[in-house]
């Protein structure tokens, strides 16, 4: 998920960073998120002036009431009590606001970018376990480079090579969301895994399994580095995951994963890469793909 203040301030970049990764039918939900996050700016503002307001109007009846004026006091309440009744109902259009903004937000793919600090690329997995999630489930597009992978198959996350892109965890360590060299045994949750696999044999899915390694794009490899990832022992491809699963493991959170292999990666294919293999990809499977998800989220809350 891309971080909602780099989008606020720079839409046109992360428009153009989606469009190059192809993913042109993502480009209406920036929009959308802009125009709602607006939306639940401007209603915040709205109630931020009416709670000013309302400690303002507290100490007037105080006043009031203390210079024994009762029935005035009394028609200042009366401003306070409509005063509430808006206030509800701001702060419950800015509660939808927000988790539709943050529903949007989580099917828009986040692009590393150089421009881009990995702290803020990792930053909504740090905010989902501040505020108490102790899971977090990572899925993502990749090209395929196991022998025998055809695109449409969903890969199980095993293992990861990070080494291409810059650590979430680079510079001064944050005591308070875990230590300074944090163990990367076993980054993908081994309980977790079975969960999946078990989702999978009961919706009678072919689930391959192997390791992850992201690279920072946004174009895609040349036959060479495809060629190098498999030698380092990669399965799959992306330009994304890692760097989020690092962030988590150094929080103590489980982490589990599923890639959702989208083409073979280049030198694989037979044919040059394309956007509309991709999308057509995506689009086939999609309905398997979530049904896998919402399975093993059913399993992982049991």
């Amino acid at each position: 998920m891309i971080d909602l203040k780099f989008l606020r301030e720079n839409p046109e970049v992360v428009k153009q960073n989606i469009k190059n990764k192809f993913q042109d039918h993502k480009l209406p939900l920036v929009d959308e998120v802009i125009e709602l996050d607006a939306e639940a700016r401007k209603t915040q503002q709205e109630a931020d002036d009416l709670r000013a307001k309302r400690n303002q109007l507290s100490k007037e009846i105080g006043k009031l009431m203390g210079q024994g004026k009762k029935d005035e006091a009394e028609a200042v309440k009366t401003q306070v009590a409509e005063g509430a009744a808006r206030l509800a109902e701001l702060e419950e259009k800015e509660k939808e606001l927000q988790e539709k903004v943050t529903k949007i937000m989580m099917t828009i793919p986040n692009i590393i970018d150089p421009s881009v600090p990995i702290g803020k690329v990792v930053l909504p997995a740090r905010l989902m376990k501040l505020m108490g999630a102790e899971v977090l489930f990572l899925t993502n597009a990749a090209g395929g480079i196991q022998l025998g992978m055809n695109a449409g198959d969903f890969m199980l996350i095993k293992d990861q090579i990070a080494s291409f892109v810059p650590s979430p965890l680079r510079g001064a360590n944050v005591d308070e969301l875990g230590v300074r060299f944090p163990d990367m045994s076993q980054v993908y949750d081994k309980e977790l895994q079975l969960l999946v696999k078990k989702a999978a044999l009961g919706l009678d899915i072919d689930l391959k399994e192997g390791t992850y390694l992201q690279l920072s794009g946004p174009q895609f490899e040349t036959p060479k580095e495809v060629a190098m990832c498999r030698t380092l022992g990669a399965d799959a491809v992306g330009m994304s995951t890692a760097c989020e699963a690092i962030a988590a493991r150094h929080m103590g959170m489980r982490v589990v994963g599923i890639s959702c292999i989208s083409n073979l990666a280049c030198g694989i294919s037979a044919v040059p890469l394309c956007h509309e293999e991709v999308q057509e990809t995506a689009d086939r499977v999609a309905p398997k793909f979530k049904a896998l998800v919402t399975e093993t989220i059913k399993s992982i809350g049991k």
